[in-house]
């Protein structure tokens, strides 16, 4: 590779298709704000290019064999991960997930208007430095795209020096038939464990998630969510009374009526509940 002029844009290509990667460096070739520094065949070699690389901008083909795209994501969701521009032949409703989420895609076969459009904005984007909004942007794509409850979790805690706390965890990603529904945090009610699964009780919904009452209290805001049973999580702030029951027990009850039991196992947690 040639060496870089201090205001291109140093660009890493991650597709599986030999062709692929190289027509894409020859459509880069004739634009004068990209260098391509590296390409890489698989979502393995790409994490060892990226941190080796350090590359401004990635295109990232989604649908590779081993590591997908999306997996690949979800390991380089740190706060100084590249910006993707991802290069795909998905049908309709994955693009509206992109233009949903401001993100940029490239469908293949690859359209050279389409690609100068795709680097201009990416050159602006790094301008304005505008990567927190950018990381974000692909958090809820995964979210959408991927229906896997831990993905954000994940993705968020992948650099604990940044946030530190999983409370900024927006939404849960929650796959219902043929669709994934991504539920907001604040709306979810009470959540309790059957078997293997967990019931997740939202705005008079109930979602049904695969997942262990460990794994979803961990990503949980334990500033609004409080473990009251070993099978059974609250939002506080739906309780609205709580009356006491036997053996150092309470019923809680929830503003949809709902009750709720606390055992003794978990007294400890009362002053959560009817704390400030």
């Amino acid at each position: 590779m040639s060496k870089p002029a201090e205001n291109k844009l140093r660009a890493l290509i991650v597709d599986d298709e030999q062709l692929a990667r190289r027509g894409l460096v020859l459509r880069l070739a004739k634009n004068n704000d990209v260098d391509v520094c590296g390409e890489s065949p698989n979502g393995r070699r790409a994490l060892e290019d990226i941190a080796e690389l350090k590359p401004d901008l990635v295109f990232l083909d989604i649908q590779m064999p081993g590591m997908t795209g999306f997996e690949l994501l979800r390991e380089i969701a740190g706060t100084d991960m590249p910006l993707i521009i991802f290069v795909t032949a998905f049908d309709e409703y994955a693009i509206k997930a992109f233009r949903a989420n401001a993100l940029d895609y490239l469908l293949k076969p690859i359209d050279d208007a389409q690609l100068q459009q795709a680097v201009a904005r990416a050159k602006d984007t790094l301008a304005a430095r505008d990567a927190s909004n950018h990381r974000q942007q692909l958090l809820s794509l995964l979210c959408e795209m991927t229906g896997e409850a831990m993905t954000l979790d994940e993705a968020l805690t992948s650099d604990p020096a940044s946030l530190g706390r999983n409370d900024e965890l927006k939404r849960l990603a929650i796959r219902d038939g043929n669709e994934t529904v991504c539920v907001n945090m604040t709306d979810i009610d009470w959540v309790d464990a059957a078997g293997d699964y967990m019931c997740v009780h939202s705005a008079g919904k109930t979602y049904v998630l695969r997942s262990t009452m460990k794994k979803l209290e961990s990503i949980l805001d334990r500033t609004r969510f409080v473990r009251i049973h070993r099978s059974t999580i609250v939002n506080r702030e739906r309780v609205v009374a709580m009356r006491p029951h036997i053996n150092g027990e309470y019923f809680l009850r929830l503003d949809c009526e709902k009750e709720l039991k606390l055992t003794r196992n978990y007294k400890d947690r009362l002053e959560q509940l009817v704390g400030s």
